[in-house]
């Protein structure tokens, strides 16, 4: 599976496991690799059902837990998924086998495998607009996009760069295309056409998030620490300064605030979205790398890869309230927006962790 390799210091190693704790003791301050994975589409919860939907490499499946049965189920779909994108329209799940060139599409009424369609070598990430019905996929290392059709199955590609992220903007028909060596934010539309190629004056861009109201594309350059907005319809790019190694950025549609995630030094920096300034900078866990937010409660949660935690923030006072320890190297979040149950994805595990946030931290 592609990973994008940073380098950072790592002071002490710590291993966990759910419902109970181990620990080692501390190492020497030493070099060590970190890897970005595909965290905003490794888990997601299915609207409808209430399902939550996450990839396991290793067993070439899906993970699935139902929590009114409070049942874990695995769905065979193609060689090591390791993304997934819900249509919450029709009910189907989408999955990138990187593995098998194929995406996988799951029938989320009954969790059956419907389709495997074939979409060239290495699909790495993809995303669904519902309104046209489209869902689109990267090749990772080639230049070229597949658009699937969500009623036929059929596909359609083009040249358009490599993406290591895509993000949707359903109500304006807008997709977001962002490569970790290319200079340029690519704009697609559904039928699929390329719109336009926004420079983003270097390289190493990461997380990307379209704001549905304001139509305004967030996306952070983990190089030069930045996050990176592009206001609808414009081609002027607006640099704000962040945490070292910015790589992951999400939305509070509620409150307007956006907080990226600074995987190099631990941080989250809250920025508000209207006037683009920052007006918070939070500690979390080590090595910070997947966020999600539940617009109900205004809480913010962060997935600390190898402090093998999750923190809760307070949106209201832009505070880091508990930390919950959930296994080995959690580094995708869903939350489900109705109960408020969180999950996270673990890496090298074949399930992930549920946490109720009413309950006490470890």
């Amino acid at each position: 599976m592609p990973l994008r390799i940073l380098t950072r210091k790592v002071l002490v190693v710590s291993v966990l496991v759910v419902g109970a704790t181990a620990t080692v003791a501390p190492l020497p301050a030493q070099e060590s690799s970190t890897s970005l994975r595909n965290a905003a589409r490794a888990i997601a919860v299915n609207a409808k059902t209430r399902k939550a939907y996450a990839v396991s490499e290793s067993q070439d499946a899906i993970v699935v837990y139902d929590p009114g049965k409070k049942t874990t189920a695995t769905i065979k779909v193609g060689k090591s998924p390791v993304a997934l994108a819900i249509n919450e329209a029709t009910n189907g799940i989408y999955v990138a086998n990187n593995g098998s060139g194929s995406v996988s599409v799951i029938d989320g009424a009954n969790d059956a495998l419907a389709a495997n369609i074939d979409v060239g070598a290495l699909p790495y990430v993809l995303a669904v607009n519902p309104v046209a019905n489209k869902i689109f996929v990267s090749n990772t290392f080639s230049d070229v996009i597949t658009l699937i059709d969500g009623k036929t199955n059929a596909t359609t590609t083009i040249k358009a760069g490599s993406a290591d992220s895509i993000v949707v903007d359903a109500q304006r028909d807008r997709a977001y295309l962002v490569g970790w060596e290319s200079t340029n934010l690519t704009v697609l539309d559904s039928k699929p056409s390329v719109v336009a190629k926004i420079p983003l004056h270097g390289m190493h861009v990461w997380g990307t998030l379209a704001d549905q109201a304001t139509g305004r594309v967030f996306a952070t350059k983990a190089g030069s620490a930045e996050l990176l907005v592009v206001e609808e319809g414009s081609t002027k790019v607006r640099a704000i300064p962040t945490g070292a190694i910015p790589c992951a950025v999400a939305l509070n549609p509620a409150t307007g605030l956006v907080y990226v995630v600074n995987h190099g030094e631990d941080t989250v920096t809250t920025i508000d979205g209207a006037n683009q300034r920052v007006v918070a900078t939070i500690h979390v866990g080590k090595s910070p790398q997947g966020i999600v937010i539940d617009s109900k409660t205004n809480r913010i949660y962060v997935a600390n890869v190898h402090g093998h935690s999750v923190t809760m923030i307070d949106g209201a006072r832009n505070v880091a309230t508990k930390t919950f320890h959930v296994g080995k190297n959690p580094y995708a979040l869903a939350v489900d927006q109705v109960s408020g149950r969180l999950y996270a994805a673990l890496e090298g595990e074949t399930s992930f962790a549920t946490i109720d946030p009413s309950m006490p931290a470890d």
